[in-house]
């Protein structure tokens, strides 16, 4: 995998990075939460871009846990923007698969590796550690991994390894994802009529 393209979008938002200049990961979690320990429905909807059904059909499948006064928390946030940024290009049991093996039940912190808004700011610090320019090949993401999960330290055996496991899959299904977008917006460029023609030497 050869990737050289940057997504303008905070991952799994619909906010660019301009607008909240530069911020990602747990500071905007942060910057969310501000004055306030829950944010309703519509709030997510404007900063995830999902509809209150997808949001109502992750509470159901027990994904997210329960509101509380119909109000999301940061842990809830956090999920529902990791889920969100791996569905383009993952199947919704293969995430399921993937928050259980990070962090096991949940109901139960007792069994989990990292909190969410942690492991979404591990994720956003990789994806902007990433130069524009830089080709990224999977080798390159776990260098990468490895350097920003240098100072976890575990409370359970076995913990980092599953960390850097799990987070190289969500990395590598998110710059899938940017190449996905890409080609679709190829595709309606083509489609619309507006064709670049190839640079054959």
């Amino acid at each position: 995998m050869n990737i050289n393209m940057k997504d303008k979008y905070i991952p799994g938002t619909k906010v660019s990075k301009d607008e909240m200049r530069g911020i990602t990961g747990k500071e905007f979690l942060d910057k969310v939460f501000f004055m306030s320990d829950g944010i309703m429905l519509n709030r997510i909807r404007d900063i995830a871009g999902i509809d209150g059904s997808t949001i109502q059909n992750w509470v159901k499948r027990g994904w997210l846990g329960s509101t509380v006064n119909k109000r999301y928390s940061e842990v809830q946030l956090a999920r529902i923007l990791i889920i969100n940024m791996l569905r383009t290009t993952m199947k919704l049991e293969k995430i399921d698969f993937l928050l259980h093996y990070i962090n096991g039940n949940l109901d139960s912190r007792a069994d989990d590796i990292i909190s969410e808004p942690i492991l979404y700011e591990y994720i956003c610090k990789i994806i902007d550690s990433i130069d524009e320019s830089e080709s990224v090949t999977p080798e390159r993401i776990r260098e990468i991994i490895c350097r920003e999960t240098a100072g976890y330290e575990e409370q359970i055996s076995g913990a980092a390894e599953r960390l850097r496991s799990a987070l190289e899959v969500i990395l590598l299904s998110y710059f899938a994802s940017i190449v996905s977008s890409y080609s679709e917006e190829k595709f309606s460029a083509l489609k619309n009529g507006n064709r670049t023609p190839l640079n054959v030497n």
